[in-house]
């Protein structure tokens, strides 16, 4: 068998996700080269808890090169610059270039000819998206990484500290525009806060408040969802209103944060009102978009727009025929992740474009759009990962299309969000659908699965959190028997 190279652009979950399945089931007779600007690893669930001081980044991190190396795979701490898929003069094979950031290789550039390529690139976190977000260059906190996460709790703390001298605080705690992605992990974060300063005995002094760009509370860009609790059916506001309630929260909803300033948050929302909301501490999640990679056909010229879509992630598999909202389908979504143009690419996880949003896309009088854009995070990313493994593999041995399928229509979710890493102390709200985008044909009433969509709340939903960090970190780390865990 003549030996290939299979080059993986990215290595957080899904791309690590493809890496390491390939390097088991190739990883001997077929070379596999994984490019990634960061030389750690990061479960990024986890860095929840490291945002208010309950884990540290070591609990949440580890080093990918001696992990790579259990597997043969050349890893390259090097961020992608440009795909030249049909190669060019200089390089006739396909291939990718990159430009390393490790300390003794940083600026310098390289070439990587590659049979079959998979963007795995995750997102770009623009927080240039609104003036004043985000911690390098704005007003507010995230915990989009660990070192996000490490500073997002020292700010945390300093809040306490007056809080406990008996000043008054504000916690304002969601998503920083109105295209914002994973409200997922915003909702952990704020229920993470309230237990922080529960703990610390000075919640009675502390507001609360969410800000979101859902229509509705529960909506998290998967156009609501109705779930199966204590046997009856409820929908996702219902569920998420009475959890905040229950806490003393407000929340403020179809909001598109426009600016941020020291102190003040100024937002939009959905009617064309514009306003203001002072805050003491702010974490808000950026809009996602593609990492920027350009793309060049062989005589040179820029076929960027025919690779990609503008918002710069990876065109694949889906329908991108614009049509009404009412027209929409899980036939959209892709099933094999390939793009059209080269079946030797793959994108996975953020770096695939998706065809349209799951929530139905809305716009204020002004003409701002509001609405949250599709999760694609967590699950969905692992097991998007693990089908194009599949398929490459297959296509090494002879196979001549994408043998593994894994459409969003036809995939569950699991969500847990906990508060606390005390094995003992704190709770958790944890919700399940299936499948994550909805199937009104197959399930005509609420479009999804009822037996498998439900959400619950208390300690039973906190220690499978906790034991998921350990589990994930464990199968991540590539320790006996990893494959035999579930993804």
């Amino acid at each position: 068998m003549e030996r290939k190279r299979i080059v993986i652009l990215g290595a957080g979950l899904s791309g690590h996700t493809v890496a390491r399945y390939l390097g088991r089931w190739v990883g001997k007779k077929h070379d596999i080269v994984v490019v990634s600007p960061n030389a750690k690893w990061n479960w990024i669930p986890s860095n929840i808890w490291v945002g208010v001081g309950e884990m540290t980044e070591q609990q949440v991190t580890f080093e990918l090169a001696p992990v790579y190396k259990k597997l043969h795979i050349d890893f390259r701490q090097a961020r992608a610059i440009s795909i030249h898929p049909d190669g060019n003069d200089n390089q006739a094979r396909p291939h990718v270039t990159i430009e390393y950031t490790d300390s003794e290789r940083a600026g310098k550039t390289d070439i990587i000819d590659y049979d079959f390529l998979v963007n795995a690139t995750g997102p770009k976190l623009n927080f240039n998206a609104t003036p004043g977000l985000g911690p390098e260059h704005g007003h507010t906190v995230s915990v989009c990484t660990a070192t996000h996460a490490l500073e997002a709790n020292a700010r945390l703390q300093e809040n306490i500290a007056a809080l406990k001298a008996g000043q008054t605080r504000t916690f304002v705690i969601g998503t920083g525009h109105g295209m914002c992605t994973c409200q997922g992990a915003a909702f952990e974060y704020i229920y993470n806060i309230d237990h922080t300063l529960r703990e610390a005995k000075v919640r009675n002094k502390a507001r609360i408040i969410w800000i979101s760009n859902e229509y509705e509370l529960g909506d998290f860009g998967m156009g609501g969802v109705h779930l199966h609790r204590g046997g009856y059916v409820t929908n996702g506001k219902v569920f998420a209103e009475s959890m905040m309630v229950e806490r003393g929260m407000q929340w403020i909803t179809r909001a598109h944060v426009s600016k941020v300033e020291s102190g003040v948050i100024h937002y939009e929302l959905l009617d064309g009102s514009q306003n203001e909301l002072k805050f003491d501490f702010a974490m808000l999640i950026p809009p996602f978009a593609g990492v920027g990679l350009k793309a060049y056909a062989k005589d040179g010229s820029d076929i960027t727009d025919k690779l990609f879509a503008p918002n710069s992630m990876m065109r694949v598999d889906a329908d991108y025929t614009a049509k009404p909202y009412e027209d929409w389908s899980k036939h959209d979504w892709p099933r094999t992740y390939q793009t059209p143009t080269h079946k030797n690419i793959f994108a996975v996880g953020i770096a695939f474009a998706p065809p349209h949003p799951i929530s139905k896309p809305m716009k204020s009088p002004n003409g701002t759009p509001i609405s949250p854009t599709p999760p694609r995070t967590g699950m969905p990313s692992a097991t998007m990962g693990k089908a194009v493994a599949g398929s490459i593999r297959d296509m090494l041995r002879g196979a001549i299309e994408p043998t593994r399928h894994a459409s969003m229509g036809e995939m569950g979710a699991a969500c847990v969000a906990s508060t606390g890493s005390h094995i003992f102390k704190g709770t958790a709200a944890t919700m399940t659908v299936f499948p994550v985008v909805p199937d009104y044909d197959t399930y005509p009433d609420y479009g999804r699965d009822m037996s498998l969509t439900f959400g619950e709340i208390g300690l039973a939903g906190h220690w499978m959190k906790y034991i998921l960090h350990h589990v994930f970190l464990y199968q991540a780390k590539l320790r006996f028997g990893w494959w035999l865990l579930p993804d």
